[in-house]
């Protein structure tokens, strides 16, 4: 499990933060994880979490110094209506929410982001106001990788150092069995009852990628629904 914490507002190394959690269960036999080898248990993980429905996931990690917190409900395939997710990401002041729904991406920064990327002067006149872009092309689609469940899923558990088992132990209240990626000094922590999903991901210390990203409220109805008077940013660039 590559656990690289990374700067947001690009898909590619947000991707890297996410693993995301399987069906949730109520049994608390045990599931036999445990017993596993930690590549196992990394794949056993990796089974459950395509087949959640929703799952929201949480936190925050250092990225050149600066801290970035991420807050996301997603929707899989499995999920009631259209797959997609909604949240919000922050790096420094820098702060996005983000709502995807179908082939539809819809962003709404906060003004330090509209000057950010579009200068001052856009900045007020966008101020408040959501985009609306299509979600696989054009200047909004890379955000629509951060609420698609499957894709962060696949981008997080297709690569990894050298794994090795940290043991059992309890996560937040949840008995869990952690695999450790030694190269990239991660631990991720896979419910050893029920569904073996996972709960958390934890790097300790104060260098780049440091922090917990924590994974709940699996299968708990999510409903999306797209704002209200959204900009639509390809009539909006056609205008200028």
């Amino acid at each position: 499990m590559r656990f690289r914490f990374a700067s947001p507002l690009t898909p590619a190394l947000v991707l890297a933060v996410v693993v995301l959690a399987g069906c949730s269960s109520t049994s608390s036999s045990g599931n036999g994880v445990a017993s596993k080898t930690p590549a196992e248990i990394v794949a056993a993980s990796k089974s459950a979490a395509a087949a959640a429905a929703t799952v929201h996931v949480a936190g925050s990690i250092l990225s050149e110094g600066k801290p970035i917190s991420l807050d996301m409900e997603l929707v899989g395939k499995n999920g009631v209506g259209d797959n997609g997710g909604r949240g919000q990401l922050t790096l420094g002041g820098l702060g996005i929410k983000l709502i995807a729904i179908d082939k539809a991406v819809y962003v709404k920064g906060n003004d330090a982001f509209y000057t950010h990327f579009a200068g001052a002067k856009a900045a007020r006149l966008l101020h408040g106001k959501w985009l609306k872009g299509s979600a696989e092309h054009g200047p909004l689609a890379s955000f629509a990788s951060l609420a698609n469940l499957g894709k962060v899923i696949e981008s997080t558990l297709q690569d990894h150092g050298p794994l090795t088992s940290a043991g059992t132990t309890t996560v937040n209240g949840q008995k869990a069995v952690g695999v450790s990626d030694i190269a990239h000094d991660g631990t991720l922590y896979v419910a050893t009852s029920g569904a073996p999903y996972p709960l958390e991901i934890v790097k300790s210390g104060s260098a780049a990628g440091a922090g917990k990203i924590v994974f709940d409220r699996w299968n708990k109805p999510v409903t999306l629904l797209p704002p209200t008077n959204a900009i639509d940013i390809d009539q909006l660039q056609s205008t200028r």
